[in-house]
């Protein structure tokens, strides 16, 4: 309470992701079953939530192959408050006691279409996850957490997952741009808030990661398969990913750019504001407009939601 845990080494504190009671979003795939199985490696309990259960089951069946009793599946529409109140309320009845770490993860890919193009229903439906799934999440969590941290009796953390689209600003993309720029935000801001509480909020804002999100997104179909490309080639592993963030949680750390090309974009934007706008201009011209009358596509992410 009186911030002396800072006064301990950072070698010999308890790491947050250590023996935690944790709930993982948009867990039964990608980037989230990494988190689920990381965290479950590092002697914790996890909550697999996802709103396809059979999903979230096989994430589960991972786990309890080498950790067994340390993971359950949990049916959960982030984007709807009132099932994240219920995850939670789930959480703390089975630990029997308050949720340590929070990993808001769970997301939506859309994009190849430009403002103006783009349609509500298609912002209504990604913003609804990728946006307010996180905002439920930390709403929900955070004075749990708070709760549960004060006076040194354990260690928090909140994770939310957010991409480098938030700061890139690549054309086509805007809704997805638009969600990840607000989960930015919104955890820049919690780490203000919750700064001395002994809850860590880390965003992770990764450039490609080897998912299946532009497959299963509201993706044109020539910007999946460039994505799928660029994944293949360049994108880390969601393993990979996982330890990183879960390590930089430990350390306190807000910001994780896990890749070089992350860095690179970040810096390029702050020192080069001017010329980064123009050369992205180029690159809208340059890229191929798609008929957006006949590219909408019917994803497995309209009902996995992750």
């Amino acid at each position: 309470m009186f911030g002396f845990e800072r006064l301990i080494p950072i070698g010999i504190r308890p790491r947050r992701s250590h023996g935690a009671r944790a709930v993982v979003t948009g867990a039964g795939s990608g980037i989230g079953r990494a988190f689920a199985l990381e965290i479950a490696a590092r002697g914790g309990q996890v909550i697999c939530a996802d709103i396809d259960e059979s999903r979230a089951d096989e994430t589960v069946a991972l786990i309890e192959r080498n950790h067994p009793g340390a993971a359950h599946a949990f049916r959960c529409d982030v984007s709807r408050h009132e099932e994240v109140e219920v995850l939670a309320r789930f959480a703390e009845s089975l630990f029997e006691r308050p949720v340590t770490l929070v990993v808001n993860n769970a997301g939506v890919g859309i994009g190849g279409k430009r403002v103006g193009e783009i349609g509500f229903a298609d912002w209504n439906w990604a913003l609804g996850i990728n946006l307010w799934g996180v905002v439920h999440g930390c709403e929900i969590f955070a004075p749990r957490l708070r709760a549960a941290c004060g006076g040194g009796r354990d260690r928090g953390g909140i994770i939310n997952v957010a991409s480098a689209a938030a700061f890139a600003a690549a054309p086509s993309m805007a809704v997805y741009n638009t969600s990840k720029a607000a989960v930015l935000s919104l955890s820049e801001t919690m780490a203000a808030e919750l700064s001395g509480t002994g809850v860590a909020v880390t965003v992770l804002c990764p450039t490609f990661v080897k998912t299946n999100v532009a497959r299963d997104g509201r993706i044109t179909p020539q910007s999946a398969r460039l994505a799928d490309t660029l994944m293949r080639l360049t994108g880390f592993s969601p393993e990979r990913v996982a330890r990183t963030t879960l390590d930089a949680n430990d350390r306190g750390q807000l910001y994780v750019l896990p890749q070089l090309d992350a860095h690179l974009i970040w810096w390029l934007k702050r020192y080069f504001p001017a010329q980064y706008t123009y050369a992205l201009g180029l690159l809208n011209r340059l890229l191929p407009q798609e008929n957006s009358s006949s590219s909408d596509r019917t994803s497995a992410s309209d009902r996995t939601g992750v």
